[in-house]
Parts: structure tokens; C-alpha cells; sequence
């Protein structure tokens, strides 16, 4: 099936350190409250789970080839986070859009890296084409933030109004802790959300998204006892009218969780998981 890209017309994210779309670089080098206060707040504000509808979704576990799962008619939005070419435009990316909540926001960062220089955005590219083509291959309309990974943009308010047209947006990330020993991922949701009811269903989209990342990699319970975090500053949840995700797949500074971002076999891996979750989820 073809799909659809969004041309960037706005300029993306700097060589700078600056808040972005998601908590990527070494501002997020921890949670922004403590373990035992993440822990109590999402566990107060995650709200109803989503398993009352869970007998009546494809379950993904069974799905292991894409063919075998019917996304005819779901349209989905793949926000791969960051772009190549931000670093070389710090001015661009550095400039002040609105933050969704009556602020403004810098249009992006560069993103963080491994240890050896592989960038966030060069793994989520990869990470984000290989989950396009599963969905593809399971019927679905697949719509991208950007057109590659060589230019600059879009930046996070754009990031999420391009998704107005979809049934979901699920951002994809790396975190930089400065930390080697931090591990794991965590899933992010705007706090509060865009209305209540797509804010439930993000928080369900969240949770599927954790379970089948859950069986495969390591949850950081530093965001929550579910590796989930509500977050009120980050533009790209903020501006999204959809059910709308932020993924933080992988701690980049940790040697192990590194070795697995670098590779082919990996980067699937964390696509695999993200089809997987995308599919329990409807």
C-alpha cells in the first residue's frame, strides 16, 4: 500500500540542548519527580484500563506476520523524533513555537546519541520505516512527520496537528540519561489531555503500547510502576486532537540497551513490539 508523507514547511531541532517533543536529551536525564511521587501520580492518573475491551481486539501476541492482521481503514500517524539535518541548523530549530497550552516551545532539539555517535534520529527513522511497513503490509494508511532524515523539521507543533486526520499518533524516541546505568523505556501522555475522551484513550494506547514493548524489554519503573509518565510541556502530545504517544524506547547511554539500538536485528525488534501494541490497541 502507498503511503503518505508530510512535507515539512516548518524548520526542526537544534544542536542545543533545548525542550523538545520529548524529554530526548540530557534535560531528561531523569524523571521530572521521584520514583515513589511517578510511581503515586500515575497510578492515580492513568485512569481506567483497557481491558474491558481487550476480548474484542486482535490480540498481537497471535500475529506474528503482519499479513495475518486486517488494519484496513485505520489510518496511523509515526512521528520518527528529531531529523538529521537539525544540528546543522541550530538557529531554525531553536526558534519559539506555541506549546499547545498558551506558551511557546523551541521547534526541536538534535536528539541524544549512543556513546559511538549513532543519533536518535538516524534509529528513529529506521525504527519508525520498519513499523511503517508493517502496517502497510496489515492494510493500514500509514501518514510520517517527515519524508526522511536528511532535513530539518517539522517542528513539535506540527508534529502533532499532522495527525489530525488519523486514528492515533505514536511518537518515537530514545532517551539520553547521563546515566549509564539507566535503563528501559517509558511511554509519555499529554497531561491533561485534549479532551477527556481522547485523553482515556491515549492513556490506553500508552498501556497496550507498555504491555507488548513489556515482553520483550525492560520497563523503566522510574516513570511509574506501568513505565508510564503524564507530561504538561511537551508540544507534540499538547497539539495532537488524536489518541497521541510519546516512546522512549531505549536508554542510548546504556552499553547493553546501545548494542541493541545499533543493530538491524534490534531497531526490528523495537518496531516489532510498537506493531504489536498499535494492533491490541484498536
Amino acid at each position: 500500500m502507498s503511503h503518505r508523507l508530510l512535507a515539512p514547511s516548518l524548520l526542526l531541532t537544534a544542536a542545543l540542548t533545548l525542550p523538545g517533543l520529548a524529554a530526548c536529551g540530557q534535560d531528561s536525564s531523569s524523571p521530572a519527580t521521584s520514583t515513589t511521587e511517578a510511581a503515586e501520580r500515575t497510578a492515580a492518573e492513568s485512569g481506567p484500563s483497557a481491558s474491558s475491551a481487550a476480548a474484542t481486539r486482535t490480540s498481537a501476541t497471535d500475529a506474528a506476520d503482519p499479513r495475518d492482521v486486517d488494519l484496513e481503514g485505520r489510518t496511523i500517524a509515526i512521528d520518527p523524533g528529531h531529523n538529521g539535518g537539525n544540528a546543522s541548523h541550530p538557529e531554525e530549530i531553536s526558534r519559539q513555537v506555541p506549546d499547545g497550552r498558551g506558551g511557546t516551545k523551541a521547534c526541536n532539539t538534535t536528539g541524544t546519541s549512543t556513546n559511538s555517535d549513532y543519533s536518535e534520529a538516524d534509529f528513529t527513522w529506521s525504527v519508525s520505516t520498519m513499523l511503517r511497513d508493517s502496517l502497510e503490509d496489515a492494510g493500514a494508511t500509514v501518514v510520517l512527520s517527515r519524508k526522511d532524515n536528511t532535513g530539518v523539521g517539522p517542528c513539535v507543533d506540527e508534529r502533532g496537528t499532522f495527525a489530525d486526520d488519523a486514528d492515533l499518533l505514536v511518537s518515537i524516541h530514545a532517551n539520553g540519561s547521563e546515566s549509564s546505568s539507566a535503563e528501559g523505556f517509558h511511554i509519555i501522555v499529554a497531561d491533561p489531555g485534549e479532551d477527556e475522551k481522547t485523553e482515556k484513550a491515549s492513556v490506553a494506547l500508552a498501556k497496550s503500547l507498555g504491555n507488548s514493548m513489556g515482553d520483550s524489554f525492560t520497563p523503566n519503573r522510574a516513570y511509574g510502576e506501568d513505565a508510564i509518565s503524564r507530561r504538561p510541556d511537551l508540544a507534540g502530545l499538547n497539539n495532537a486532537s488524536v489518541p497521541a504517544v510519546i516512546v522512549e524506547c531505549a536508554e542510548m547511554r546504556n552499553p547493553d540497551e546501545a548494542k541493541l539500538v545499533e543493530s538491524e536485528s534490534g531497531r526490528q525488534k523495537y518496531a516489532d513490539a510498537l506493531f504489536h501494541g498499535i494492533v491490541d490497541w484498536f
